[in-house]
C-alpha cells in the first residue's frame, strides 16, 4: 500500500505555508516520512460563497507541485484533482508533460468532471457538456503525449496539423476521480487509475451522491472497472486510491492500531493507495504529524 498526502500550500495563514521556505521543508518532512506522493488540488475561480463557508483555497497546481519537485527526489507529485474541462487539452497536456520531464518521471494526473457550477461560469465553459469535454480532453492529451503531429477537432478548438512538446519518455498515469458509474466507466476505459471518495454529511448533495458509501460498495465497483479494462483488452496497471473512513487524532498508538485496519479492509476489495489529509493548523504541527504518520502508521505497514 501507498499513501498520498495533502501538502495545503493551498491555506493562506501569512508566512506558514505559502512561501518557497514552506513548501521546502513540508515536501521533505513527506519524502522522509515514507509518503509516496503529495497531492493539491484545482480551483481557479471557485465560489465565494462556497470558499467562505467551508471550502478551501488552492494555489495553480502545476505551479505548486514544480516547487514540490525542485526540493525533493521521490517524492511524487499528484493533481487531485485536476478538472479537464476548465483547460484546453492541449494546455492541460504541455503543462502535465513538462512537469513529467523535468521531475524524471514523478506526475500523477489525477482528474475530474468538476462540481462547481459558478466556477464553470466564471472560466466559460458549458457545465452541462462537462462529461463530453472531460473525454474529449484525457483523447486529446493522450495524442500530445504520443509524439508528432496531432489532427483532430474537437468541441472548442481545431488541430490541423500540430506537434506538441515536450514528449515525455514515460507518459503520467491518468487517475480518474468521483464515485459515480460514469466515473467507474471512465476510469476503466481512459484511465490508469480510479480515485473515488466516501460520502460524508458535509459534502454538498451532488458529491454525496457521486460518493462511495461503503467498502462492499468500493470493491464492487473495482471488480467492475477490472471487468469492463478485460472485455476492452486494457492492460497494465490500474490503481485505486480513496481516502480511510477511520480518522486519525496523530497522537496514539490505538488510533493507529485502528487506521492500519481500516488500510489492511482497503487493500483487501483492491485499493492500491490510500489519501491522507493530515491536520494543519500551523506549518510546524503538519510537519509533526506527518513524521507521526510516518512512524506509527507507514512504518509498521
Amino acid at each position: 500500500m501507498k499513501f498520498t498526502m495533502d501538502i495545503p500550500v493551498g491555506v493562506i495563514t501569512a508566512g506558514e505555508f505559502q512561501t518557497v521556505e514552506a513548501v521546502k521543508s513540508m515536501a521533505i518532512a513527506l519524502e522522509n516520512a515514507g509518503v509516496a506522493a503529495c497531492y493539491v488540488t484545482d480551483h481557479p475561480a471557485p465560489s465565494a460563497e462556497w470558499l467562505h463557508a467551508n471550502g478551501h483555497d488552492a494555489i495553480d497546481p502545476f505551479v505548486a507541485l514544480s516547487a514540490v519537485a525542485a526540493h525533493t527526489t521521490k517524492l511524487m507529485l499528484h493533481t487531485n484533482i485536476l478538472v479537464m474541462a476548465y483547460r484546453n487539452p492541449f494546455l492541460t497536456a504541455k503543462a502535465a508533460a513538462s512537469l513529467q520531464v523535468l521531475s524524471g518521471g514523478r506526475f500523477i494526473l489525477g482528474a475530474g468532471a468538476g462540481y462547481q457550477t459558478v466556477e464553470f461560469a466564471a472560466l466559460g465553459v458549458d457545465f452541462h457538456k462537462r462529461g463530453k469535454l472531460f473525454d474529449e480532453a484525457i483523447d486529446t492529451i493522450h495524442m500530445a503525449w504520443n509524439g508528432g503531429v496531432v489532427v483532430k477537432e474537437g468541441m472548442g478548438f481545431n488541430a490541423i496539423g500540430n506537434e506538441p512538446r515536450p514528449v515525455p519518455q514515460i507518459k503520467p498515469p491518468i487517475w480518474i476521480g468521483g464515485g459515480s458509474p460514469a466515473a467507474v466507466k471512465r476510469a476503466a476505459l481512459r484511465g490508469d487509475g480510479w480515485s473515488p471518495f466516501f460520502a460524508a454529511p458535509t459534502m454538498t448533495a451532488a458529491n454525496q451522491e457521486s460518493g462511495i458509501h461503503t467498502v462492499q460498495q468500493l470493491g464492487e465497483n473495482i471488480v467492475q472497472a477490472q471487468e469492463m479494462r478485460a472485455e476492452a483488452g486494457r492492460a497494465g496497471p490500474f490503481d485505486v486510491a480513496i481516502g480511510s473512513r477511520t480518522k486519525l487524532d496523530y497522537k496514539s498508538r490505538e488510533t493507529a492500531d485502528k487506521y492500519i485496519e481500516s488500510v489492511h479492509e482497503l487493500a483487501a476489495v483492491g485499493v492500491t493507495w490510500v489519501m491522507v489529509e493530515a491536520p494543519h493548523p500551523s506549518r510546524q504541527a503538519y510537519i509533526e504529524n506527518v513524521k507521526w504518520f510516518g512512524e506509527e502508521v507507514i512504518a509498521r505497514l
